[in-house]
């Protein structure tokens, strides 16, 4: 897959549907009701019907429902054409930095609601499903924050006084990464970072074999629960060393926090807090599936869409 064979290949929604069926269902069609597996068949139009059968429309040999490919996906009951989908997946994968709804509004010709309800079906795709293997070896952690400066100075208001030092991520989003090194990333949205908030993400994502490598920070003291813990000091200017051969880092996570930040400052420029958590799933899906091409990374999302059906009403602004 890419941008000219989606435009030549896939110009109209039944050669898209017959694709996505294809990814889907390549041992056949399974029903989204009862689960069997190669069991339905496809209906055909009968000549002179008063209600004639749309494309792409199964029944099952079990249940005796009928069904699309779309049904029980992040595509169900869309308006918007298979293939004008196809180019999305496509744009959305193969932008290292994200792609804003903007752009895609601009590029494919759909309004900016729809565009931006698109992308955050995406990001729901992409997220990692919870019955993903916990995270072995070398485990890098580290925390960043999301968001701009105050814009406004302090004014001192009658009968109080000045508050004269304000913590500067009093209005920024805290997110916190586990990076395997040469492997996979998680990141998470954490209302602060305590260790409170950080064992249980601790615990349910990393082996208890894992070596620990962070900051000087101590937020994971007392967390760890007797894993290999080693740590580099920032404050001193360290940022490598070497211990028994061992190479003592965390400039894979912050790798990951860059390319984060410049997605968001330079791509989305604004995040809400209330959407954070899509975005970190858009740019986790795209490190995690860094070593293979567009193409691949775009057939790897069309796989992740069953079951993952998100409404209007559970995403749209305030």
């Amino acid at each position: 897959m890419n941008l000219k064979s989606i435009a030549q290949h896939f110009s109209d929604p039944d050669a898209a549907r017959l694709f996505l069926e294809s990814q889907r269902w390549p041992d056949g069609a399974i029903c989204p009701f009862c689960g069997l597996i190669g069991g339905a068949y496809k209906l055909k139009p009968k000549e002179n019907s008063k209600t004639p059968v749309r494309p792409g429309v199964w029944k099952c040999g079990g249940c005796r429902k009928q069904f699309t490919v779309t049904v029980g996906t992040i595509f169900e009951d869309s308006h918007i054409p298979l293939n004008t989908w196809l180019m999305a997946i496509h744009l959305v994968c193969a932008s290292k930095k994200g792609m804003s709804a903007h752009q895609l509004h601009r590029m494919l010709g759909v309004t900016y609601k729809s565009a931006w309800f698109m992308v955050h079906r995406l990001r729901y795709a992409m997220k990692q499903s919870d019955l993903f293997t916990k995270m072995g070896g070398i485990i890098e952690i580290d925390e960043t924050y999301i968001g701009g400066r105050f814009r406004t100075k302090q004014k001192k208001k009658p009968g109080r006084k000045r508050v004269d030092h304000r913590n500067p991520v009093d209005n920024k989003a805290a997110v916190v990464a586990l990076v395997q090194r040469d492997g996979s990333v998680q990141s998470h949205h954490v209302q602060k970072v305590t260790a409170a908030n950080l064992r249980p993400i601790i615990d349910s994502s990393i082996l208890p074999n894992a070596v620990i490598m962070t900051d000087s920070g101590t937020a994971l003291k007392g967390v760890l629960m007797g894993r290999t813990h080693h740590q580099i000091n920032h404050f001193q200017e360290e940022f490598v060393r070497r211990e028994n051969g061992l190479l003592i880092t965390t400039n894979t996570v912050e790798g990951f926090f860059g390319l984060l930040k410049r997605g968001i400052t330079g791509t989305y420029h604004h995040v809400g807090q209330q959407h954070l958590h899509r975005y970190l799933s858009e740019f986790d899906f795209r490190y995690n599936h860094r070593r293979i091409t567009d193409g691949e990374r775009s057939v790897a999302l069309i796989k992740q869409v069953h079951g993952k059906r998100l409404m209007y009403k559970q995403v749209k602004p305030n």
